[in-house]
């Protein structure tokens, strides 16, 4: 089974690449995936990157077409999550170029966090990660909240 799971830090170089962290490297390779879909994300008020391997994507596009194209909703999500999207390939050194307007919309600088979320994974700048980590891990102090999710 081939899954996005770990936090790991890394940190842009000046040319605004960053290098996937080995464990997720190794995952596309399984998924035989040699570019990444990197799109926009906010969770509350804290933005990050949502990254996709390619056949994930074409997954989601494929649950949006199905939608009711004219909902406000889907609109709403297409243009945010759909028109901010960039294909980005890995180098042969496992790296991705992130593009500006990305870097600019997460607040990314120069260290970041990669985040598994199973079947895709997340890019934060440090320090929000940092604070959203903090208020996510939150959920801990709610046994009802937790017990609702049916784990």
């Amino acid at each position: 089974m081939h899954r996005f799971s770990g936090t790991f830090e890394h940190a842009t170089d000046d040319k605004n690449r960053v290098a996937i962290p080995s464990k997720f490297r190794d995952v596309l390779v399984g998924l035989h995936q040699q570019a990444l879909m990197v799109t926009r994300f906010r969770s509350g008020d804290r933005r990050c990157l949502d990254v996709y391997p390619l056949s994930a994507w074409e997954d989601l596009e494929a649950k949006l077409l199905a939608k009711r194209r004219f909902d406000p909703r889907v609109q709403q999500f297409k243009a945010v999550d759909v028109s901010g999207a960039h294909e980005c390939p890995l180098d042969g050194q496992g790296r991705i170029l992130l593009p500006q307007h990305l870097r600019e919309y997460a607040g990314i600088r120069r260290d970041v966090v990669f985040t598994g979320q199973i079947d895709m994974f997340k890019i934060w700048d440090r320090d929000t990660w940092q604070r959203t980590f903090d208020e996510h891990e939150k959920i801990f102090d709610q046994p009802d909240a937790l017990g609702e999710l049916d784990l």
